[in-house]
């Protein structure tokens, strides 16, 4: 059987992003790290993403992501509020592309839009570079169901919100995202 990817500690998240913002194309890299970490987005859909998706109709970064059907998995689209930072980033990356109103978000280095697999081996390349076994472009995913899950109580907030964001048709799809905190556990028993 094989073995969910992993979820990466918050130094790992910021490893990976101040990696991913060196070089050439630091602002794309980065970019991808945070659809990643940041939106929850599987490989396919920050392939797929189209500035129609995350720009107003006046042409500015809008403040959700709009995952359109058909790039989502099973066609299960979904809006997600765009994280600050995700945020700040795209609006970067807007300006630096010379502000599009179409076309793909993150292009590959010849200027097309990268496919799915593309997404799935720079993952597996920055996180092979960074000693980070057991990673994959899906460990931003369950990273961001596992985090958003664990505070989702503290925004009076529920377990069906994280399943909304994440685009699962089943709450039980979702729990198989969610990693469990030890010390959390132990702090739990604690007070019983």
């Amino acid at each position: 059987m094989t073995q969910p990817a992993k979820v990466l500690a918050p130094r790992h998240v910021r490893d990976l992003c101040r990696r991913a913002g060196r070089g050439r194309y630091a602002l794309r890299n980065r970019l991808i790290v945070l659809l990643s970490f940041k939106a929850g987005l599987r490989a396919c859909e920050i392939a797929g993403l189209q500035w129609s998706m995350v720009l107003t109709p006046s042409g500015s970064v809008a403040a959700s992501i709009t995952v359109a059907n058909t790039i989502a998995k099973n066609g299960k689209g979904r809006r997600i509020p765009a994280h600050p930072e995700l945020r700040d980033a795209l609006d970067e990356h807007h300006r630096v592309s010379g502000r599009p109103v179409k076309g793909p978000v993150v292009l590959s280095q010849r200027g097309s839009h990268m496919t799915p697999r593309s997404v799935v081996n720079w993952f597996a390349a920055i996180y092979d570079e960074l000693g980070l076994d057991g990673c994959s472009s899906h460990s931003g995913r369950r990273t961001f169901i596992t985090n958003a899950a664990r505070l989702v109580s503290k925004t009076g907030g529920s377990l069906r919100d994280v399943q909304e964001l994440a685009g699962h048709s089943a709450l039980s799809t979702t729990e198989r995202y969610i990693e469990g905190d030890r010390d959390a556990q132990r702090r739990l028993v604690r007070l019983l």
